[in-house]
């Protein structure tokens, strides 16, 4: 029974040995080398640098829920400034002036059809409050957090940047980890963009120079915004009096493509989906010989005059673009917009350069640490330790054969997490260790003290590592970024040396007591 089981162990030995080598093939130099038939039957998954080590930029955004929730309100109010209700928003809630029966009747049809979830909370001589609810304001709060990591992604993933972290960070935050990214003002200027997209009326029948002092009162329904061309060419911005409600919005764009006019000047082409086409359709066919203004974040860029019905569900944003600047309008359009702005918290660039001198020095303290602790171990417990070296060099195997399966990413804290596995595997040979010198200096037999040495000492290793390991879940639960790096490594590093140090050794001591009546143990 005895020799069945020796044999079992060395069979599963061999076997995690073989399977860590072909998860670690895809990570190691003679990957590239390998014919394409062979690469097609291994697994491909490599160990991933993480950014501290790969270089790119780490960003944390705060999503600024109550902006949504205040756009919701807004918008309500612009629908009831349309039909002559004047309104205005008041935290959560909204204040609708009425001065007829009828007025009320239409406010409150207006809400019943359009924003169900505003109750009346209070009623005064021509004044109605409705409030959002706390249920309803929690959800618009989810869903923007929702959206917006969403969004970002699509906007990263058409970036083409690979393997980025997205994750949301307590209620309102969301990190960013993009690895290797060589240009982060653009990339910033591609996650932080709001793109909110709107088509509106431009009123002309009066100047707007004569608005922006702000002396003289807007029109009903009317707003100052300005454009933007002017500006690139060193002028001054130019306002323009524009309807407030929005025409239509950019939710109908189904795609946006950089194209060029007759003068090789770049463009953006909008296409709109069915419901888009439609609207679009019928707005430039009432609104002929007006202008019909393209508003991106609070700007104008153009406000072409709409000569006539336009179908075929297709529309442009001209203006003084690069081809760059043109493209990543074209991906934060296709992408969607944010549901409310954000604002950055943090914002980290970590260079190649750096992120290769933090590969060296990791690789320097690992092989340092190793080397050291492999030269003691052989000389303080002599054949012996050359064993527990032995099964130290299969825990680096299995541990990083493990993190290759896994399509683990490698950081700083990771490889930290690396040479504390490898302590640890040294701790519990010591223990082991020094548990058979007692039972040899007790004067047992050598078969009999390695069987007491690791019966022993088998419950004060099984809890050391399971403390240990108490603490990897809740680094792994509540960490973030490196600290889940470090804490993934860690708990596979435990469970590996949970096997070597009690299967790995003892198979090489069962092998040598069979072969042997080891009357002597080297220790």
């Amino acid at each position: 029974m005895h020799k069945k089981s020796v044999r079992g162990r060395i069979l599963l030995l061999i076997t995690f040995t073989l399977l860590s080598l072909v998860f670690l093939l895809p990570s190691l130099p003679v990957w590239n080398s390998l014919p394409p038939g062979v690469k097609k039957v291994l697994p491909d998954g490599a160990i991933s640098l993480g950014l501290d080590l790969r270089g790119g930029m780490s960003v944390t955004l705060q999503v600024m829920e109550e902006k949504a929730i205040s756009g919701t309100l807004t918008e309500i109010v612009a629908g009831l400034s349309e039909k002559g209700v004047h309104a205005e928003v008041q935290g959560t809630s909204i204040t609708a002036s009425f001065d007829t029966p009828a007025k009320k009747k239409e406010v409150l049809d207006y809400i019943a059809s359009r924003a169900p979830f505003m109750k009346k909370t209070q009623e005064t001589s021509g004044t109605l409050t409705l409030s959002l609810s706390e249920a309803e304001a929690a959800r618009i709060r989810k869903h923007a957090m929702t959206q917006a990591i969403e969004v970002i992604r699509n906007r990263i993933d058409q970036f083409g940047v690979s393997e980025p972290v997205i994750e949301q960070q307590g209620r309102d935050r969301i990190l960013i980890q993009l690895p290797g990214v060589t240009d982060p003002e653009r990339a910033m200027a591609l996650i932080g963009r709001t793109a909110r997209l709107e088509f509106k009326l431009a009123d002309d029948s009066t100047d707007p120079a004569l608005y922006i002092s702000g002396k003289t009162p807007l029109p009903p329904g009317d707003e100052i915004l300005y454009g933007n061309a002017s500006a690139r060419s060193g002028g001054s911005r130019i306002p323009y009096l524009l309807k407030s409600v929005p025409l239509m919005g950019g939710d109908t764009i189904s795609d946006a493509r950089v194209a060029f006019g007759q003068f090789n000047e770049p463009y953006v082409s909008l296409t709109f989906n069915s419901t888009g086409a439609k609207l679009f359709d019928r707005i430039t066919k009432d609104h002929v010989k007006e202008r019909l203004a393209i508003v991106l974040d609070k700007t104008v860029y153009s406000a072409p005059v709409i000569q006539e019905e336009i179908s075929g569900g297709q529309a442009q944003i001209t203006g003084s673009f690069s081809l760059k600047e043109a493209k990543d309008l074209a991906i934060v359009l296709r992408s969607g917009a944010l549901p409310a702005p954000v604002r950055i918290l943090q914002n980290v660039t970590v260079g190649p350069s750096l992120g290769k001198d933090s590969i060296r020095a990791g690789l320097h303290a690992t092989l340092i640490a190793l080397l050291l602790v492999l030269a003691f171990m052989a000389v303080y417990y002599r054949l012996s330790g050359v064993v527990a070296d032995f099964a130290l060099m299969l825990n680096m195997l299995f541990l990083l054969g493990a993190m290759a399966a896994l399509h683990a990413t490698l950081t700083l804290p990771g490889i930290a997490g690396v040479i504390l596995t490898v302590g640890m595997g040294v701790d519990s040979n010591v223990l082991i260790f020094e548990r058979i010198r007692e039972e040899l200096r007790a004067g047992k037999p050598v078969r009999s003290s390695i069987d007491s040495g690791y019966d022993k000492a088998f419950l004060t290793i099984v809890d050391s590592h399971v403390t240990t390991l108490i603490t990897a879940i809740i680094l792994f639960i509540f960490g973030t970024g490196p600290i889940k790096g470090f804490a993934v490594t860690l708990t596979v590093g435990i469970a590996i040396n949970l096997f070597t140090s009690l299967a790995g050794t003892r198979i090489v001591f069962d092998l040598l007591a069979r072969r042997s009546k080891l009357e002597r143990l080297s220790i």
